[in-house]
């Protein structure tokens, strides 16, 4: 089929930071980024016609690189909504990692168990679902749950994007998955409100319930109100982590999709971490304990 839409970058897209910063936050040994993704290059990995932003090439030796320049030792990557439910960029990247890479994919409920099981044998270890209707169509809920019912016996778990004041609407469908629940970055709070208000400590309460949800203290570049480098966000980051320090995981989000304003730095995003995982025993398990358990134990 043809590509509706050319293969080229849309005028308004911000191109991942040319020139990080060298932390000065050095991250212990064994450290994931678990939160990364990869973007074609589209003359290998053309993206899909029905992606709703066309991105610049930002593929895996560029995401390698960033790795080993911020001191860290392995990735997981999650497949981007540009790539729609072809998973090959993100199973490419996996098998040029030398073992240090993991990946979450997307799938539809036509996916079988011999696909399945390819994806898994690949080092995919979850699947990724959108509710932010300016990037993704939502997935209907039975069709969610058709999916994790088929994910669930290979031990997968499921992500999903969401925005705060979708939470109530969505969480009965969360609640009843039979897997493991990854939120991406702390399921969008509005970092104004502050950590007080109902609409933050509704999503505490939910980790509180339910010890299958886990919870990424990632991307404050994209909540925070004050810009870089994204102090008003510490204090949201440090609730959850030192909350649920066993269910929390940290990633860049590098090449940083859909960023609008500015684009963020990679070291700065890095040097952010003590902030608000205070102790070495916390780093240590946001890093290193709960992403290996999550994404390399079997």
């Amino acid at each position: 089929m043809t590509d509706p839409k050319p293969q080229v970058m849309d005028p308004d897209w911000l191109v991942f930071h040319p020139s990080p910063k060298k932390p000065a936050y050095r991250p212990p040994p064994g450290a994931v980024d678990a939160h990364c993704h990869v973007f074609g290059p589209a003359a290998e990995f053309p993206f899909a016609p029905e992606r709703k932003y066309t991105p610049c090439d930002a593929g895996k030796a560029e995401l390698f690189r960033l790795r080993d320049f911020l001191g860290f030792e392995r990735n997981v990557i999650v497949q981007a909504t540009c790539h729609g439910k072809d998973n090959r960029a993100v199973v490419d990247a996996i098998a040029a990692s030398g073992g240090k890479a993991r990946g979450v994919a997307t799938v539809g409920e036509e996916i079988t168990e011999a696909q399945l099981a390819a994806l898994d044998a690949a080092g995919v270890r979850g699947v990724r679902f959108n509710f932010l209707r300016r990037l993704a169509d939502f997935t209907p809920h039975d069709v969610l749950r058709r999916i994790a019912d088929k994910v669930a016996p290979f031990g997968w778990h499921v992500v999903v994007y969401f925005e705060a004041p979708d939470l109530a609407e969505l969480k009965p469908l969360f609640t009843s998955l039979p897997t493991k629940v990854v939120v991406d970055h702390m399921g969008r709070p509005d970092v104004k409100l502050g950590v007080d208000h109902p609409q933050f400590q509704a999503f505490v309460q939910w980790m509180d319930e339910d010890e299958d949800v886990w919870s990424k203290v990632s991307c404050p570049e994209r909540l925070s109100l004050a810009g870089p480098p994204y102090d008003d966000v510490v204090p949201l980051q440090r609730t959850i982590v030192e909350r649920f320090p066993d269910r929390v995981l940290w990633g860049t989000d590098w090449p940083h999709p859909n960023l609008k304003g500015h684009m963020a730095d990679d070291g700065v995003l890095v040097d952010q971490i003590p902030k608000f995982a205070v102790t070495e025993e916390l780093r240590r398990k946001l890093l290193v304990d709960n992403p290996t358990r999550l994404y390399w134990d079997r």
